[in-house]
């Protein structure tokens, strides 16, 4: 067993935490645990992700990648009543979480369940899918996690993603060119960058 987050059952002592958090202008209480990614506050890509599609308004379909306890996922269903939003993570303890961060925070819009990447994930018709990827899980899954959301987007689909320069932004980016034929710095922020690629006609 390990207790590393990108893990399916983290090996870990229980200890939740409640804390609160403004994301888009709505206050989110959420509940965290040993064993999950950024436990004690919403980690700043999360955030730099979040502000960069805050002006969208979004009512078709969206995935989160790796939603951890659902910050990026809860937060964008909230603000967007009219969007579905699926929510992903290969670790069950983060979906048990999420789930109860969506209850708590009165969110219906939402579907929640383990996938190791899109393993489990069968439709192909999302208008947006959003990342912040496990970075300590390696550059293969985070690479998976780019370059297979092609072949789960809607003609004109959007993936948006968020890596920090130091850990692999460039290479991130080479690798949705290479998928999409074209991806875009939406975003720049303390050395997080927000790519984003269209999946053209």
């Amino acid at each position: 067993m390990t207790n590393y987050y990108y893990t399916k059952n983290p090996d870990v002592q229980h200890e939740e935490k409640n804390w609160e958090f403004n994301l888009l202008g709505h206050e989110f209480r959420f509940v965290t645990d040993n064993g999950v990614f950024s436990k004690n506050t919403v980690d700043y890509g999360s955030r730099v992700l979040l502000d960069a599609l805050q002006d969208d308004q979004i009512s078709g379909k969206i995935l989160d990648v790796g939603c951890g306890y659902g910050p990026i996922g809860l937060a964008l269903a909230k603000n967007n009543p009219n969007a579905q939003l699926t929510l992903v993570d290969v670790n069950e303890l983060a979906m048990e979480l999420c789930a109860k961060n969506a209850a708590n925070n009165g969110i219906e819009n939402v579907t929640i369940y383990e996938s190791s990447c899109y393993d489990n994930v069968s439709e192909t018709d999302f208008d947006l899918i959003v990342t912040n990827p496990p970075i300590r899980a390696g550059k293969q899954v985070v690479h998976t996690i780019l370059a297979e959301a092609y072949d789960h987007l809607n003609q004109g689909g959007r993936l948006v993603a968020v890596l920090q320069k130091k850990q692999g932004a460039a290479s991130a980016q080479k690798k949705m060119t290479e998928v999409f034929g074209n991806c875009e710095v939406i975003k720049r922020d303390k050395g997080y960058f927000i790519l984003e690629s269209i999946k053209e006609d």
